[in-house]
């Protein structure tokens, strides 16, 4: 059982069926797939990764039209995606998973969903980091005097022609979107708390014949692929070695000088951490959009909304006509964390005790056959979110293969396994940019730790994930199947058995 169809539970589906597990069925609370991408559709929505290393390596888009791809391209090569390997035959969608527990004596999860109950021999969580998100807590916001929305829940109702718009955050979304909106607004407010580091976007239109040059070359595709990663692992080596950031934020501070002559905009938007301590953000347009006459940066916090006033902790009132929440995710939250019950009965919630981790991101002990996808401690500054998942992919089948080798039907990691690799991650993160370089960022989980960061190499993640390492795990044979009637319908057209098998 997958539960989720953003980019994580496409790909497992895919990379499941592939390794012969037939008997998969995806559960998407949404009305269709696409995840984060089907979610966030502002203006200027757009990936901070090359499109060629944000795409399945299984299934590479020969046909992007830009070097960073727009949401709608994005959803769009997902749904062709799903569609090319009938994802639709395996999908449920419109089903929401509000809670699981393991039952030990059938070795299976037990799953309550809006749908009713399920079950499965093995739970894969493929919800993603961006999902749930952080909407801003100011008071009087309930009796704002206009419309108010998320950037993830963009209301394409309200138009932003000629109104006065204020946008609340300073993250990868508010720099997309104050470009983006900039030239339809009467005026546009900026709150940012916290000032950014900001690298130029070399975001370039690939035109058809290009593409189909480079198709036409033999290894070129890949080559291309190659020196991206490359390029991207050259960022992540200056966040594992703070004082190779220098040179990076030399080039930060030359493209925030040339882009914006005012003085005094140029201090309040230059940062005084550590370049990688918090997300890298990329744009060309953002410091030109926050020159113009009728856009204002406030480097303060929202300490209020009075009627159709936005007030700044400095004391700054704003008057606004549509009130734009940038404010980003509840990153470190999972979902289901609260409703997740494992072997003593303990929610995962509780079994974290406020710090996320698991063992290679993937499995917790206390919680059988359960796998993670994109979870503690695997993604970083520079890390394509996509190598990373097919990473735990390989890991996922290789483990699921093991299991039906030996003729066990439960595995759970052990805790001295778990313990031991959170120990040597902490360790490593605490010379990385992430930990010290002097901010405070979504890496960090309310007790201080980082729960978000892989403190070495992509390669390495890639190789220490390439094979199950069963010393880690204990086994169990002795679980017989759930007596329980099937709960997993079938719907026209469906190929999918029921969910009381043995296989995911």
């Amino acid at each position: 059982m997958v539960v989720g169809a953003g980019f994580s539970g496409i790909g497992a589906a895919v990379q499941l069926r592939e390794a012969g597990f037939d008997d998969v069925l995806v559960l998407e609370k949404g009305t269709h797939l696409g995840g984060t991408w089907r979610d966030n559709t502002y203006p200027g929505c757009a990936c901070d990764v090359p499109s060629t290393l944000y795409s399945y390596s299984f299934t590479p888009d020969t046909a992007w039209s830009r070097v960073f791809a727009g949401q709608q391209e994005i959803l769009a090569y997902l749904q062709a995606t799903a569609e090319r390997y009938r994802i639709g035959d395996v999908l449920r969608c419109g089903v929401q998973v509000l809670g699981a527990r393991w039952e030990r004596s059938a070795g299976r999860w037990l799953l309550e969903t809006s749908d009713g109950p399920y079950s499965t021999a093995v739970l894969v969580l493929a919800t993603g980091p961006w999902h749930v998100p952080r909407r801003l807590e100011a008071p009087g916001i309930e009796g704002f005097d206009g419309p108010v929305f998320h950037t993830a829940r963009w209301d394409h109702s309200v138009d932003l022609t000629g109104r006065r718009v204020t946008v609340v955050g300073g993250g990868a979304s508010a720099v997309q979107i104050v470009p983006a909106i900039e030239t339809r607004a009467a005026a546009v407010n900026l709150f940012q708390r916290t000032p950014q580091w900001v690298l130029p976007k070399p975001d370039l239109s690939l035109p058809t014949a290009l593409n189909r040059l480079v198709d036409r070359l033999p290894g070129a595709r890949s080559a291309l692929r190659a020196g991206q990663y490359a390029l991207q692992e050259g960022f992540g080596h200056a966040f594992r070695h703070p004082q190779a950031a220098r040179l990076l934020e030399a080039g930060a501070r030359a493209h925030l000088r040339l882009a914006v002559r005012d003085g005094q905009l140029r201090r309040q938007l230059t940062p005084d951490y550590r370049l990688g301590c918090k997300r890298l953000l990329t744009s060309s347009t953002f410091y030109q959009a926050l020159s113009q006459p009728h856009v204002r940066l406030h480097p303060t916090a929202v300490s209020a909304v009075r009627g159709n006033q936005v007030v700044g902790a400095d004391g700054t009132t704003v008057p606004t006509d549509v009130l734009i929440e940038a404010t980003g995710f509840r990153v470190g939250e999972l979902p289901l964390a609260k409703t997740l019950y494992g072997t003593n009965g303990q929610a995962l919630h509780e079994a974290w005790g406020g710090e996320p981790q698991a063992y290679l991101g993937t499995t917790v002990s206390g919680f059988p056959n359960l796998f993670l996808l994109l979870g503690p401690n695997l993604l970083g500054g520079s890390t394509s979110a996509i190598t990373v998942l097919e990473a735990q992919l390989a890991y996922l089948t290789a483990a699921l293969a093991h299991l039906d080798r030996g003729g066990h039907r439960v595995l759970n990691v052990r805790p001295a396994a778990q313990a031991a690799h959170n120990t040597a991650v902490q360790e490593a993160l605490a010379t990385t940019v992430y930990n010290t370089g002097g901010c405070t960022s979504y890496y960090f989980a309310p007790t201080g730790q980082n729960t978000f960061a892989w403190p070495w190499s992509t390669g390495r993640l890639v190789r220490r994930l390439r094979h199950f390492d069963a010393d880690a795990y204990t086994f169990d044979t002795q679980a017989r199947p759930l007596p329980l009637p099937a709960q997993a319908r079938p719907q026209p057209g469906d190929r999918t058995t029921t969910a009381n098998t043995e296989q995911p």
